[in-house]
């Protein structure tokens, strides 16, 4: 097992499933009001650049349901002190650390300085605790073996369809982005996966093509933090790829709807799609909490 949780392409595949099925058995516990404290005495540190909804609370309420004790910390890593400082201090206190950051790197040096168990919480780069909610509201719908099923991701190649990528260069199952011209994945990204994974992954941008045969239709927001000023530009060259009624109908029948939140409506998704009888964007959110308890507990003994 890894000893910290930067990107899914560091994890093996048996990781991978150990995390999901530790999921499931912690959300079953939760559900049945008898919850694990294996974080009992534990103290995790919350390193917050960006502002959040689902991450702060499913990771400080996950805390406390498996008995730890989370501190939060709103800063810009690098500004106060450089990051190996901060990784050097924490890891004399602490006995994990979370981070939402913008910058990759700057995860990878907290990872590397404190002996600490290091969790990414979100980077310009990938998502990765987001893809295993994903996943597990996937196998809850669609059953545990992915390996036929194809998820067609809408909109831009950003750092939620990297951990995709990264997720299906592990486990078997089918990918497509769909985006627009200029907005492809890293292609170091997309010709990892390409290599290493057992199912088909691909790239177009031709919508009806992509949504063939697609069992799950994810998307995104056009413009994610800190591209802010690009969001006009974007809602005109993003706008033939918003999944409505007309796009699902392009998909299987009985394709899910998934996106990871937070929706613009009217944008990359409208009312009718969000709010209809195959979307699961809420089991999603709430896989959240379970996921990323599963990969608490499975880091930090």
């Amino acid at each position: 097992m890894v000893s910290d949780f930067i990107s899914l392409a560091e994890c093996s595949q048996d990781d991978i499933l150990e995390i999901l099925a530790l999921a499931d058995d912690l959300k079953a516990k939760q559900h049945a009001g008898t919850p694990h404290k294996m974080l009992d005495g534990k103290t995790i540190a919350m390193i917050f650049e960006k502002p959040s909804l689902r991450t702060r609370v499913t990771f400080q309420t996950g805390i406390f349901q498996l008995g730890g004790f989370s501190v939060m910390i709103e800063t810009r890593l690098g500004e106060r002190e450089t990051v190996p400082d901060v990784a050097r201090n924490l890891d004399r206190w602490v006995d994990g650390i979370v981070a939402r950051t913008f910058s990759h790197e700057h995860l990878q040096e907290l990872a590397e300085y404190a002996d600490a168990p290091v969790v990414n919480a979100l980077s310009d780069h990938c998502h990765p605790c987001q893809i295993l909610a994903d996943t597990q509201a996937l196998r809850a719908h669609k059953g545990a073996d992915l390996s036929s099923l194809k998820v067609a991701f809408v909109g831009d190649g950003n750092n939620v369809f990297h951990s995709w990528a990264h997720f299906a260069a592990k486990v078997p199952l089918n990918l497509t982005l769909v985006c627009p011209e200029g907005y492809e994945a890293d292609p170091n990204v997309l010709g990892y996966a390409q290599k290493e994974g057992l199912g088909v992954i691909t790239m177009t941008h031709d919508v009806e093509a992509g949504l063939a045969g697609a069992d799950a239709v994810y998307t995104d927001v056009w413009a994610s933090m800190g591209q802010e000023e690009e969001a006009a530009e974007r809602e005109k060259t993003f706008a033939p790829y918003q999944v409505n009624e007309a796009m699902m109908a392009m998909a299987n029948k009985d394709a899910l709807f998934m996106h990871c939140l937070p929706a613009h409506r009217g944008s990359e998704v409208t009312d009718a799609v969000m709010d209809g009888p195959n979307s699961i964007v809420f089991d999603q959110a709430e896989n959240r909490l379970h996921a990323q308890k599963a990969v608490l507990a499975t880091l930090i003994k």
